[in-house]
């Protein structure tokens, strides 16, 4: 699987960059299927703390593509919600392809 990191208006972070790999290789030895993974960092101005900090994740997989986003006060949290909800997401492809 490759991983391909983009940031926007963020600095880059190897830290956070070994802390997404480390997710998505967890996710990647459940569901095998997953070619490649798209990481996109940014940050937005918002009133509330508990926002703010931005982790989109786009998985290619066999047909559409899976795509989730979170929204938190650190890049972690976002990181850790987005992975979650690609495994629900990923467990349902799984499950449909399973019956046919």
């Amino acid at each position: 699987m490759n991983i391909n990191f983009e940031y926007h208006d963020v600095t880059a972070s190897d830290a956070l960059e070994q802390f997404a790999t480390e997710k998505l290789n967890d996710l990647h030895q459940k569901y095998d299927m997953i070619i490649r993974a798209d990481v996109f960092f940014k940050t937005e101005n918002t009133t509330s703390d508990e926002t703010g900090m931005i982790c989109n994740i786009r998985l290619s997989v066999p047909g559409p593509r899976l795509f989730a986003e979170a929204n938190h006060d650190n890049f972690r949290s976002a990181v850790q919600e987005s992975v979650s909800d690609l495994e629900k997401q990923l467990r349902k492809k799984k499950e449909k392809m399973m019956n046919y």
